[in-house]
Parts: structure tokens; sequence; C-alpha cells
């Protein structure tokens, strides 16, 4: 009965990290989408990347309450246990995916302007949908086609530990056994997806911001070159102060966004990595913790890219200030009784 009661903790804490987050997350990505989906001038290619990120974002957050699960010992059928790991899986790497794409559409636009209309993605809108789907898609499912530690005496010894634990968890009466993230997802498969694949998916994100930051420097520097140049004096003018504040605001916007949304991910990622390298067992808490503000934080990303656009914010703005409006209406007293 400790490890029934230990794994309902664990799932309760789970629920209690997870459940507002999600829930913040999916209602922040359904008004940047209604924002994008009322205002025609956004219906173009571009956005309609961004929109295929809000919707796996929004997926993410579904599926966020369930990813740190994974770390907990449960009774499940073979069929269930797989679906519980892969699914996630697929929605998490989805997610990158087309945050990746989303990033290289506007590092492209910045870095060779001439040819950005001419952009493949931008002719072969299905084939990139497709790109940044099917493959995630693919990958995740490698453990349901056999790519799994499914079978071996480790995992019979799993389900006797626990059958002793609790009496009410016969794993082979009930016809559930010891579902753990280790059994489904084998120590091969885990280093290439995240070596293979979430790592350099965030490098390569990270150097497209980088390389798009020096580019804008770079032009900023140009502009204002040319306008000291028409100024008598040569002397930086309140124009160019206020240029470079500008900048200096988007650096640290971006840095910040950084450390706060990917630099806790890459924790949990590495910390998850050592410990699987060196085979221990560790705190479920902290597991639990880690995961959940590791994944939390990176889902919010596309969030942030949102937000920072009036034009996806603006409809949903309105909307609330009716509604305040309205509210304020109600709770003032009628002129037709003074």
């Amino acid at each position: 009965m400790m490890n029934s009661h230990a794994l309902l903790s664990g799932e309760n804490l789970i629920f209690a990290i997870t459940v507002p987050l999600s829930t913040s997350i999916i209602l922040a990505n359904l008004a940047i989408i209604l924002g994008i989906s009322c205002n025609r001038q956004l219906h173009n290619t571009p956005n309609y990347f961004f929109l295929s990120l809000l919707v796996a974002d929004m997926c993410t957050g579904v599926a966020l309450p369930f990813i740190p699960l994974m770390g907990l010992n449960r009774e499940l059928s073979f069929s269930s246990c797989l679906v519980a790991h892969v699914f996630p899986n697929f929605l998490f790497l989805a997610f990158l995916f087309n945050l990746v794409m989303v990033h290289y559409e506007r590092y492209i636009c910045i870095v060779d302007p001439l040819h950005y209309n001419n952009l493949w993605m931008h002719r072969s809108f299905p084939l990139a949908l497709l790109i940044v789907w099917m493959p995630p898609l693919l990958f995740a499912s490698l453990p349901a086609f056999g790519w799994n530690n499914w079978t071996g005496p480790h995992w019979n010894s799993c389900c006797e530990r626990m059958t002793k634990m609790s009496p009410l968890s016969n794993c082979s009466a009930n016809g559930t056994t010891c579902c753990s993230y280790r059994r489904v997802f084998s120590n091969a498969f885990i280093y290439l997806e995240v070596y293979g694949l979430v790592l350099p998916a965030i490098l390569i994100i990270a150097g497209m911001t980088g390389r798009v930051l020096c580019i804008t420097r770079g032009q900023l520097k140009d502009i204002c070159r040319l306008h000291r140049a028409g100024v008598r004096g040569g002397q930086a003018s309140d124009r160019e102060q206020r240029l470079n504040l500008r900048y200096t605001r988007c650096v640290v916007a971006v840095s910040l966004t950084f450390l706060a949304c990917w630099v806790p991910y890459l924790i949990y990622m590495h910390v998850c990595i050592t410990f699987l390298i060196i085979d221990t067992k560790w705190s479920s808490t902290t597991h639990i913790v880690l995961s959940c503000t590791g994944i939390g934080s990176m889902a919010v990303v596309p969030l942030v890219l949102g937000l920072a656009n009036r034009q996806y914010t603006e409809p949903a703005y309105k909307l609330l200030q009716k509604l305040r409006d309205r509210w304020r209406r109600t709770q003032e007293p009628g002129e037709d009784f003074i």
C-alpha cells in the first residue's frame, strides 16, 4: 500500500502544478488563434505556419499533465502504456518541429528578403506542414513497432515487487503490467531523441535568433551612421538614442526569454540523461518539479512570440474591453432613477 500511496501523492503533485499551467497555455493559444482568424489581413502563409505552431503548442498544453507521469511506475496494459508514452512524445516533437519551422521562415525573411516570397515553404505549404507533423509521428511511433524494452527479467521483477507492496496490484491477474518510460523507450532511443533531434533543434533556434540580432545590429549602425552624417556636428541625436535603446530592450527581452523558457528544460533534459547513464533512482518529487517546469516553460515560447504582436492580441483585447465596460455598466446605478 505504500507504493500506491506514493503513486497517488506523485500524481496529485503533478496535477497541482500542471493543470493551472496547462489551462493558461490553452487559453492563451486560443486567444491568439482567435486574433489571427478574425483579422483577414493576417490570412497568409507565414501566419498559417504560426497557426500550426499554436495548434501544436495547445496540444502540448493538453498533454502537459501526462508528460511528468512518464516518470512514475504505473499499472497499465501494453497498449495503454504505449499510448501514454508515445502520444505525448509525438505532440512534444511536433511542437518542436513547428517552432523550428516558424523561426526558419522568419530567419529567411531577415537574411534573404529578396528571395523570401519564392521560398519553397510558401510554394509548397502542404509539404511544409507534412514535414513538421509526419516525422515526429513516425519517430515517436518507433517503440510501438518494436524498439522498446518491454520484455526482460528486470521488468518481471518490477511487476512482482509492485504486487508484494500492494496485494491489490496483481499485474498478471488483472492484465496490467508495470508501465514505465524505461520499458517503452530504450536508452538508444532516448539518446537519439535528445542529442539527435531536441538539442540540435534548440541550438538551431538559438543560432538563427543570434544571427537575426547581429544583422539587426548592423542595420541599426548603418542607419545611425547615415543619420549622423546628415546632422551637423556628427553627434548622436535623440532619435539615434531611441533606436539604440529599442535594440537594447529587444536583446534583453530575447535573452530573458531564452533564460526563462529554454534553460529550465535544458537543465531537466541533462539531469534526466545523467541519471539514465548512471542508472540511479532519484527522487520522484525532484523529477516531477523539473519535468513540469521544464516542459511548461518551453511551451510558453510561442505565447511570447504571439503576445508580442498587437495584431494577434487586438481581437481578444477588444473582447475583454467590451466585457469590462458591460460589467461596469451593470455595477453603476441607472440614470433614470436619479
